[in-house]
């Protein structure tokens, strides 16, 4: 991987952001450039950046001036924007222009577009994964304790929704109890629909989160951090199982503890066996 001089990174909401910018300058980044949204991005991220500007969310343009006054050859997308924002936001010309192209307005189609936007302000948007590798862990249990026979039955049932889930463009989380699917995460968002689970089921289920077949790994990546621990412990969720090797998880060990300390099975997923299940 070849480390560039100087790397923007589009933050959104969560620590997410802030372990990005930090691995980033860890690794020899010369230059980081924050483009961050107010009432989103933690301003703490300005520890481990050169410079931050603001935008407010919707307004496009600027965002591509900031890029282009600046010669940021590459750009990252790192952290969640609101879903709500997509309906009260004011968008700029730009933005509008954008929305009214897509005939589908999901995370992939919208970024999709923002990508080739990007480009055409000399910026290449790269994998969100992008020194990020070390937190994206492989097959196996992040906390002790394994699953029961009937927490599996649940991880596999919440696995083939999931993926049937994402792959249509829907939301990568599903939350099941006791072979009954009590949430599919649509545009609320996985933390609201795993609390929507937990309200409607009660204690003890399983969350699963994956990425989609084909999923392009520079935008909207599975990730797992101490935001999606709180709603599981709101919840009183009994297992989060994510897809390996294609989930951030925000510092293992530390989440490990905690899911550990809240009575959460924290594990990952190898998608070999899954899909041969």
């Amino acid at each position: 991987m070849s480390v560039p001089g100087h790397l923007g990174i589009i933050a959104g909401r969560g620590d997410y952001p802030l372990r990005l910018a930090e691995s980033a300058r860890e690794q020899g980044v010369g230059r980081i450039t924050v483009l961050a949204f107010r009432r989103e991005t933690d301003p703490a991220v300005a520890r481990w950046a050169d410079e931050v500007v603001w935008f407010r969310l919707g307004k496009l343009q600027p965002l591509l001036d900031a890029i282009r006054s600046r010669g940021i050859p590459e750009v990252v997308m790192a952290g969640q924007i609101r879903p709500s924002a997509l309906f009260t936001v004011l968008p700029d010309p730009a933005m509008r222009a954008l929305l009214r192209r897509l005939r589908a307005r999901n995370a992939e189609t919208i970024f999709g577009a923002v990508a080739q936007e990007l480009a055409t302000a000399g910026a290449a948007l790269r994998p969100a994964s992008l020194f990020m590798e070390k937190w994206m862990p492989g097959p196996g249990q992040i906390t002790p304790e394994s699953p029961t026979p009937e927490q599996w039955e649940d991880i596999r049932l919440g696995w083939t929704v999931a993926r049937a889930n994402s792959n249509l463009d829907v939301g990568q989380t599903v939350v099941v109890k006791e072979g009954t699917v009590l949430a599919v995460e649509a545009f609320e968002g996985t933390d609201k629909a795993i609390r929507r689970a937990g309200r409607t089921g009660g204690p003890g289920a399983v969350i699963v989160k994956v990425a989609k077949d084909g999923h392009d790994m520079r935008f909207d990546i599975p990730v797992v951090g101490e935001r999606t621990l709180a709603s599981a412990r709101k919840a009183r969720a009994a297992v989060l199982a994510f897809e390996a090797g294609r989930t951030i998880v925000l510092d293992p060990d530390r989440l490990a503890a905690q899911a550990a300390r809240q009575g959460l099975n924290l594990l990952g997923l190898d998608p070999a066996e899954m899909n041969h299940d």
